[in-house]
């Protein structure tokens, strides 16, 4: 549990798993720094409603490519959580590095002159997974980054660009040495594709992929093998690693890999008036990736089934489905 009203600052604070971060924070008593690009925006609204806002939140408006900003809503914390990061919807053209890079550099100077005690940065297994040298039977973990050239030359995953994977990668590895060069306590977190409740009014990259598959009514989907996550799980991931005093470096966030068409079986029996995809292409894209170092911290992740389930809710209640 916190300390008595620790502040901290969490940057992105109205995107989808920065909004479950905060929730969380606010339950356990943490008082909490929000950066956000409009504290006016009515897709801010859902942050004032949580439990403990009133008291405990407060929202800054901030830019990750200003720097002066972000010194304002980290000043006075003791920890900094930085969530924020563009994942790019599919087929659209936008600037994922320099955000990313840039961004992250800013957060962590800002953070060192603030002398805050831990940042935690979320990463992605992005930055992990497009690696073609890494043994094919060992199971990717901490000590495997994606190769930046490969990046490059290749097209890691059909929705998300090659730029995604090299900004992910090229942050992660400048804050890690960061940490090293400067001293500055940084833990790096790196979900996998994050499913579960949106508490956000708009639709997020991995929601929304999900839901075309529910009722996109396609042709035909690559069968691919889809490492999946909570996003609840990775909330509390996140802020176990915070408290963790023992926790060091890099942590792979992730808890089940699942071939999409077995996904969509599970889905057709609790739901099957749905517009699935027809049919599935079989591809050879096997994927290991372990989270055994975070679980050995204590990280717990719920059953595939509950995530499945609340997400279908939650599409329900909001219109979607």
């Amino acid at each position: 549990m916190a300390a008595e009203k620790e502040r901290v600052c969490v940057t992105g604070a109205g995107g989808y798993v920065a909004s479950w971060l905060v929730k969380d924070l606010l339950d356990r008593g943490y008082i909490v720094h929000g950066t956000v690009r409009d504290p006016g925006d009515k897709k801010n609204d859902h942050l004032k409603k949580l439990p403990n806002s009133a008291e405990n939140l407060q929202l800054f408006k901030a830019d990750l490519l200003d720097y002066d900003s972000l010194c304002a809503a980290i000043s006075g914390c003791t920890g900094v959580f930085h969530v924020a990061s563009p994942v790019p919807a599919p087929g659209a053209v936008v600037d994922l590095i320099e955000p990313a890079v840039i961004g992250t550099r800013n957060v962590l100077n800002a953070s060192f002159n603030a002398k805050v005690k831990r940042v935690v940065v979320v990463s992605s297994t992005a930055a992990v997974k497009c690696n073609p040298s890494w043994p094919k039977d060992k199971a990717m973990d901490e000590e495997c980054w994606s190769d930046t050239e490969f990046c490059k030359s290749n097209q890691p995953h059909y929705y998300l660009e090659q730029d995604y994977y090299l900004a992910k990668t090229i942050a992660e590895r400048e804050a890690l040495e960061y940490a090293e060069r400067t001293g500055l306590d940084i833990v790096t977190v790196c979900p996998s594709i994050v499913l579960g409740p949106m508490l956000q009014p708009t639709l997020n990259t991995s929601s929304s992929m999900f839901l075309m598959v529910m009722k996109g009514g396609l042709e035909s989907m690559e069968n691919t093998e889809d490492p999946l996550v909570d996003v609840r799980d990775v909330a509390k991931a996140l802020v176990l690693v915070y408290e963790k005093p023992e926790a060091k470096g890099r942590y792979l966030c992730t808890s089940y890999t699942i071939r999409r068409g077995t996904t969509v079986d599970n889905l057709k029996k609790l739901y099957p008036n749905y517009n699935y995809p027809k049919s599935f292409t079989e591809v050879d894209d096997h994927l290991n990736l372990t989270s055994q170092k975070l679980q050995n911290l204590g990280w717990k992740y719920r059953p595939i089934e509950d995530t499945l389930v609340s997400t279908v809710r939650n599409f329900q209640e909001s219109g979607l489905l």
